[in-house]
């Protein structure tokens, strides 16, 4: 039963990511209820986007009234990167049937790319499906009780506490997990230097502009190592 060994071996290799993983989706089940949704929206918005960076960008654009065309494109841009994933795990994955496919790409998570990917490419006999699907599973029933717990923990925290420190902090622990290499870290510098410049831009325009040029820092400096690379 080779299919039922992988999927608990991807279940084993996602566990100690959910140190990580508990407490993010606690803090966005918080966050959607500080900002007005109710306990059923905020459970809805976790089992439908299932994105925890860009829930919390939403959530704190909401807080700033802004309208939701900046709330949609802000989530497009941070939700980007699945484009990479996918096209990473594609080869793994391209003999699956279509709704298959589907099922895999929708639990797709940056946690579940990276244990599945470096498991892949140091066994070769493991089978990527059921891998996959032990590990993105894990995660997300992980995230979606979690997320409940903190709507529920939302609704009972009163709202001078503030949770404001709840977005940079989670921000933080996604990016310093993220700076293995320069293209990384240049595109974390740009990024913030540019959020920090155009903080004053109207509906947070600012945040939008320094994702994508922080994403376009990255990318050329990964372009000049590769060609570097391949002149020697």
């Amino acid at each position: 039963m080779r299919m039922n060994k992988d999927f608990f071996a991807g279940a084993r290799g996602a566990m100690p990511i959910l140190i990580g993983v508990i407490p993010f989706a606690m803090i966005s089940g918080v966050a959607a209820v500080s900002v007005g949704l109710t306990f059923f929206e905020t459970v809805g918005m976790s089992v439908i986007v299932f994105a925890g960076a860009s829930q919390l960008a939403v959530f704190q654009l909401m807080s700033t009234g802004s309208p939701w065309i900046i709330m949609v494109l802000t989530a497009w841009v941070i939700n980007l990167r699945f484009t990479m994933y996918s096209a990473t795990l594609a080869p793994y994955l391209q003999k699956l049937s279509a709704w298959q496919k589907a099922l895999l790409a929708y639990m797709l998570s940056d946690q579940a790319f990276g244990i599945s990917l470096s498991h892949f490419v140091t066994n070769e006999q493991v089978n990527h499906r059921w891998y996959y699907f032990g590990a993105a599973l894990t995660i997300w029933v992980a995230w979606q009780i979690s997320a409940i717990i903190g709507a529920l923990l939302g609704a009972l925290v009163p709202s001078s506490w503030g949770f404001d420190f709840a977005f940079p902090l989670s921000f933080m622990a996604l990016m310093f997990g993220a700076l293995r290499d320069y293209p990384t870290v240049l595109a974390a510098l740009v990024g913030g230097i540019i959020a920090v410049l155009a903080k004053g831009l109207p509906y947070n325009i600012g945040l939008v502009l320094a994702i994508c040029l922080g994403i376009a820092a990255g990318y050329l400096a990964e372009d000049l190592n590769t060609r570097q690379g391949a002149s020697r």
